[in-house]
């Protein structure tokens, strides 16, 4: 279809980073909100390989437009993850300013609206140029928007790169439970100068600026963080689980449906350590250690190759007790009853994902805020584990797997989690909270 402009009354554009798991659930709010306010047309700019993995099809109502990445000409990926993030960092805002213009040339419409991924610090300076509400969308947990928004706080109070990495942090509304150490790297250590510790403590500065915050979270989660953001910010709007709200239908090509059917409630172990990073070849061979030797069946979505990088003969041994591949329906199998346990990487839509599924978590957590969310789950909301020491030990993953799945403490996560997804499946029922605060964000969009 062609990209309608002439019955639309307003104008909004969105800006998407372009990494990660950032995109998609922007794109995802924006196809609502296009579905509920059928007069407003939306300018999605992000880089063009971000785009063409993000569209699956032309929208009549909400066109792509392709920035700069940021990258020299000629180069190629190294394999650092941070460093294609960071050329692009360099390249912003100046990049989507230039296309800004652009999409208004085409829709011959002036923007009435500005969208933006929370990242984006400068959202708050362009909405002022342009005279229209900004609209920052948080895509991960209430914590750790609080730690960032308070990051100036947290310093004043421990200091930055000081030896008080086990000092609570009971300073904060409902930290007690957390400590320094559990902080994402750039709020009291590491390299604050950094590419994306300094874009999200700007990030933390702007926020109150905005119009309003929408979050892929639940007003019952985290009920205490919630109500001090909300005192915070002009309007702070928890409108998830995005994973209850989309509705896509399941591609299973290795049939782990059919497979996880053979086995009995709650006795399977589910693996994935997201879509950026793969455990180091170490803690693999201590994983794989733990699976043989506990013999709990187990499904794992594995990225990279099985036959190279797991140990020799393993596949062959747990042929009869494990399922390897490439790509997995998550949200599927972690609703699957024989679903018992979930080992992840702590990324804040696993959390979304096992909550949903009434999964308990094991977490490996690496970098951002899933070390955050990993002292959460286990500390503070009691459905999760992380692993002593911090990695993958064959003693620690047998511990963690038995404890989950054997023990009365395992029975008592589950059905903390159990709480927890009756309460976010409420909130997304008509009259819910997030059903709520989505009316009051058209509202804030449409100007009405």
């Amino acid at each position: 279809m062609e990209f309608q402009t002439q019955q639309a009354s307003k104008h909004i554009a969105v800006l998407a980073f372009p990494f990660g798991t950032h995109a998609a659930p922007l794109l995802n709010l924006v196809l609502r909100l296009s579905h509920t306010c059928p007069d407003i047309v939306f300018s999605f700019l992000s880089t063009q390989q971000s785009n063409s993995s993000t569209f699956p099809v032309k929208l009549d109502k909400v066109k792509p437009f392709n920035v700069w990445d940021g990258l020299p000409q000629g180069y190629k990926f190294g394999g650092n993850p941070h460093e294609p993030v960071q050329y692009f960092l360099k390249a912003v805002p100046g990049n989507f300013t230039m296309v800004l213009d652009k999409a208004v040339a085409e829709t011959g419409k002036r923007i009435d609206c500005l969208i933006t991924d929370a990242f984006y610090a400068f959202g708050a300076d362009v909405a002022d140029e342009l005279n229209v509400p900004w609209v920052a969308l948080w895509t991960a947990g209430p914590r750790s928007l609080f730690v960032h928004a308070d990051t100036d706080f947290i310093r004043r109070h421990v200091g930055i790169n000081g030896p008080q990495e086990d000092k609570s942090l009971d300073f904060l509304p409902d930290f007690s439970g957390l400590r320094v150490a559990d902080l994402p790297n750039g709020i009291t250590s590491g390299d604050f100068d950094a590419p994306l510790p300094a874009l999200l403590h700007k990030m933390g500065q702007a926020l109150p600026r905005a119009t309003a915050i929408a979050a892929n979270s639940y007003e019952d989660l985290d009920n205490t963080v919630v109500n001090t953001l909300k005192l915070r910010f002009n309007m702070y709007l928890n409108i998830g689980p995005f994973n209850l709200l989309s509705s896509s239908t399941v591609d299973d090509p290795h049939g782990c449906l059919d497979w996880l059917s053979k086995h009995e409630p709650a006795s399977v172990v589910y693996i994935s350590f997201g879509s950026v990073v793969t455990p180091p070849p170490h803690e693999l061979q201590a994983l794989c250690e733990a699976l043989e030797e506990s013999e709990f069946p187990f499904l794992w979505s594995f990225r990279g190759n099985p036959e190279k990088d797991l140990p020799q003969g393993f596949l062959e041994r747990r042929s009869s007790k494990g399922k390897i591949v490439a790509w997995a329906p998550q949200q599927k199998i972690l609703e699957h009853s024989s679903v018992g346990v979930f080992v992840s990487h702590g990324g804040w839509n696993s959390v979304l994902e096992s909550i949903v599924g009434g999964v308990p978590m094991i977490f490996r957590p690496y970098f951002g805020d899933q070390g955050l969310n990993t002292r959460t789950v286990e500390g503070v909301w009691g459905f999760g584990l992380g692993l002593e020491g911090g990695t993958l030990t064959k003693e620690g993953a047998m511990k963690a797997l038995k404890l989950t799945l054997c023990s009365e403490q395992g029975k008592k996560m589950r059905e903390k989690i159990g709480v927890q997804k009756l309460l976010a499946y409420n909130a997304v029922k008509p009259n819910g909270s997030s059903v709520e605060n989505f009316k009051t964000l058209v509202k804030v969009v449409s100007n009405n």
